[in-house]
């Protein structure tokens, strides 16, 4: 799909990929560019910046966990800018912890990066079949595809959002629908902070430190441009690192051998550092 003249929504806009891929569709020419996120201050920057670039622009202050807002954004939207053409479903949280973290984290995780992709789809989808088009770009993760050592919620739920995209795509593709699954490995956002090698791992450190050992770390600014390209494309899977087809190649071909060389990595990243 070309996105020049495209309404395009982005929910999680406020800052990291989601502030990017708001400046990047107005660079590309599309003719409005809403930014939907839970904290209003950031969104005023990302509207200014969408606006200074020639897209019609306005934010949306929303909870992607409520099923009301997402409904809501989509009527005004529609109200004040025309039909959606493309909605990035953005908004994700993670988090440390293995099977005993908290019932109440677990499903916190489950609204956020699973639910709201639902709830996006059943407010676009009504209007995209009758017209016969549109795009949902669901962003998902690596962790996904793989896994995240140390983040068993953040891994589960990612790998629910990559099947509910692939269903989406099988379901209605047929019907002018064009799915999307973004899944990015390390980008330079919050979600990622910094984490030095050190004799022990403090919550959450040893999460961190995989995804940045698995290789390199991008911008957003990166990832913005891979999903333009991808759109474009229509293609399904968006992997702004190359190295990310190289391991699902592996896991593929081998599975026995990729669990092994993960239990490896994790035993790595658990050991204290040599003195």
């Amino acid at each position: 799909m070309e996105i020049e003249g495209r309404v395009v929504v982005v929910t999680g806009a406020a800052g990291g990929i989601g502030r990017a891929l708001c400046i990047e569709f107005a660079r590309q020419g599309a003719a409005g560019v809403v930014a939907v996120d839970l904290n209003r201050g950031p969104l005023d920057e990302v509207d200014r910046a969408v606006a200074d670039l020639g897209a019609s622009s306005f934010a949306r202050v929303a909870d992607v966990t409520r099923e009301s807002d997402l409904l809501r954004v989509v009527s005004e939207v529609a109200q004040q800018l025309g039909p959606i053409d493309i909605f990035c479903s953005n908004a994700g949280i993670t988090g440390p912890g293995g099977a005993e973290t908290l019932d109440s984290d677990w499903q916190r995780m489950w609204d956020v990066n699973v639910m709201a992709h639902v709830y996006a789809a059943r407010a676009l989808l009504p209007d995209m079949l009758r017209r016969g088009e549109g795009y949902l770009v669901n962003t998902a993760s690596a962790a996904g595809l793989l896994t995240n050592l140390g983040a068993a919620a953040y891994s589960v739920t990612k790998h629910a959002a990559v099947a509910f995209a692939e269903w989406l795509s099988i379901t209605h593709g047929a019907a002018g629908i064009r799915v999307s699954c973004l899944c990015p490995q390390g980008v330079n956002t919050p979600m990622l902070t910094g984490a030095a090698p050190g004799a022990g791992l403090a919550e959450g450190e040893l999460a961190q430190r995989a995804v940045q050992l698995a290789g390199r770390v991008l911008e957003p600014s990166d990832v913005a441009l891979a999903v333009v390209a991808g759109v474009r494309q229509e293609a399904f899977f968006i992997l702004p690192h190359e190295e990310v087809t190289q391991y699902m190649t592996r896991k593929a071909e081998d599975p026995e051998r990729w669990l092994s060389s993960m239990r490896r990595a994790q035993a790595a990243l658990e050991a204290p550092a040599a003195p």
